[in-house]
């Protein structure tokens, strides 16, 4: 199960009293206080731990809390600090104040933060003796940790996005890129959830692709599954428009791709301005070389694109044109190249 948002309580560790005591020993008249310092509470922190790939753990379980720190004791023995606890979450997640609406922190990958700090340890009856207060009687206790309700947010991290009506064949083309085995059928809205592979050009080169789940015309005001996972398309560095070749539905593929558009545009002038690669998918259907090159012809026409623009003709089911896509991607996203479209 995919879980990309919740609401959690943390609570740092409150620190230990400090101590009062009176060193006591034969032979030893007027041995003065000797009470030790309580410890430090625990620290809740949150690392962005690259093998988590939801919230899926926070979802049933609301809060989480450090240890407290130990009581100071006699001898002049600080209390023992109270135990860290670390939450692991996945790289890209939002943490918001519940209360106040703050963003605190958007984790990046092996990233390590202190998300509420342990409280001080209070002080023993040592620390407040001075000349003319030799045999001090107080102590202070220890100071309460930090505590938030924290609404976590996450926004997957991935080189290319796929994005695409309905049935245009992204969970196929991602089976073919990486070695994701996402669910594929020829029903709407197959894809529930955002799903991520990884595919290898060699040794040295390797993309993180997601698939996102299908948009339909209304999705940036949550029309359809989309409206959801809209977000996580922004924290991609480019986008891959799938466009079936010959809907089922009998509409044109110019048609839907300025109406993915316009939902992008709707929802984010980010998602607008990413460059993207245009790739036209289910050649296969197609009888010969001659109709799948009328059929890019044509695509090239109707949205009036230039010669600048890289229309990829693939097919997701046969594999062909699966290499010089993922050639168009690294382009696109490989630092000092020019982006093949920007908007």
């Amino acid at each position: 199960m995919f879980a990309d948002h919740a609401v959690i309580h943390v609570k740092a560790g409150a620190g230990g009293h400090g101590c009062v005591s009176f060193r006591r020993e034969k032979y030893v008249p007027k041995g003065g206080p000797d009470g030790g310092n309580g410890g430090r509470g625990g620290d809740v922190i949150v690392v962005g731990d690259e093998n988590t790939q939801t919230l899926l753990d926070f979802k049933s379980q609301h809060h989480w809390s450090a240890g407290h720190g130990f009581p100071g004791e006699g001898r002049d023995c600080t209390g023992a600090d109270g135990k860290d606890f670390t939450l692991r979450l996945p790289p890209g997640t939002l943490i918001f104040n519940d209360a106040t609406g703050e963003l605190m922190l958007d984790l990046a990958p092996g990233q390590s933060h202190v998300i509420a700090k342990g409280g001080k340890g209070g002080f023993g009856n040592t620390h407040f003796k001075h000349a003319l207060n030799q045999t001090p009687r107080n102590a202070t206790p220890g100071e309460p940790g930090e505590e938030f309700t924290l609404r976590l947010e996450l926004k997957l991290i991935a080189d290319i996005g796929l994005v695409g009506m309905p049935n245009a064949g992204k969970s196929t083309l991602l089976s073919a890129l990486t070695r994701a085995k996402p669910k594929i059928a020829d029903y709407p809205f197959t894809t529930l959830a955002p799903q991520l592979g990884i595919a290898e050009l060699d040794a040295e080169r390797r993309l993180v692709i997601a698939d996102i789940p299908g948009l339909i015309e209304g999705a940036a005001q949550g029309v359809g599954l989309g409206h959801d996972f809209l977000r996580h398309i922004e924290r991609t560095r480019a986008l891959v428009h799938l466009l079936d070749v010959a809907p089922l539905d009998g509409s044109d593929p110019a048609q839907n791709y300025e109406a993915i558009r316009k939902e992008l545009a709707a929802y984010s002038t980010i998602l607008a301005e990413k460059p993207e690669v245009i790739a036209l998918n289910k050649m296969d259907l197609l009888p010969d070389d001659a109709a799948r090159q009328e059929a890019v012809k044509k695509l090239r026409k109707d949205l009036r694109l230039g010669h600048d623009v890289e229309v990829v003709a693939i097919s997701g089911a046969t594999h062909a044109g699966i290499r010089p896509l993922l050639d168009a991607c690294w382009r696109l996203t490989s630092a000092g190249r020019s982006p093949a479209r920007s908007w």
